[in-house]
């Protein structure tokens, strides 16, 4: 069963509303999806409950024991896993050992970048050989000098920068509903499903 981890220690990157969305995009694909919230805040929970009943089913993530065993509802093929800030020590390895991909937003700040970096290094060093690693850049403006500084950024970070997402209220407005992008027609939201096409094709390779 592919299990894609969102994580990044900084808080308000976007994990959020990136492990939301690749739920969702599983989902639209005829998936059995579960999508998990490690994270204190419960975000991703929080939307599942709002979450409508004629949208496509996302199962949640079933967590027991005082070690959080992940126990996936029986016949899910397809796990998201949405990670709180400041994931570190046995935390960290537990949720990283299972994770088949692993996608890391990061934003156009300096603070978010160094943090990043941190991080990736710790990732390359502590994850398991099968999993894959990629970041998204969420909230971009591509006309702005952070833009810029975040694109030389990555340039030398030794893994593949999947796609840049803009910085748009679609998000903030499918979310309060429960939704994503791939749960309303496609004419409304083109220009964000044209960014997220690198990143669903990097998703199911």
């Amino acid at each position: 069963m592919p299990v894609v981890l969102v994580a990044n220690p900084k808080g308000g990157v976007g994990k959020s509303t990136l492990a939301t969305n690749v739920a969702g995009y599983f989902a639209s694909r005829g998936h059995a999806v579960m999508l998990g919230d490690v994270d204190r805040q419960q975000s991703s929970r929080l939307w599942l409950q709002l979450r409508p009943p004629q949208a496509r089913r996302i199962a949640t993530w079933d967590m027991s024991g005082e070690n959080h065993v992940v126990r996936p509802p029986k016949g899910t093929t397809h796990a998201v896993l949405d990670s709180p800030a400041g994931l570190h020590g046995a935390r960290f390895k537990e949720v990283v050992a299972v994770a088949d991909r692993i996608l890391v937003p990061l934003q156009p700040s300096i603070f978010d970048i160094y943090a990043t970096r941190d991080f990736l290094d710790k990732l390359l060093e502590k994850r398991p050989g099968k999993a894959r690693i990629g970041v998204v850049e969420m909230r971009v403006d591509a006309r702005t000098l952070a833009a810029e500084r975040l694109r030389e950024f990555v340039a030398g970070l030794g893994v593949p920068v999947l796609g840049e997402l803009r910085n748009t209220q679609n998000y903030v407005q499918l979310a309060a509903r429960g939704l994503t992008l791939f749960d309303i027609a496609p004419g409304r939201v083109q220009r964000d499903l044209d960014q997220w096409a690198p990143i669903c094709a990097w998703l199911d390779a």
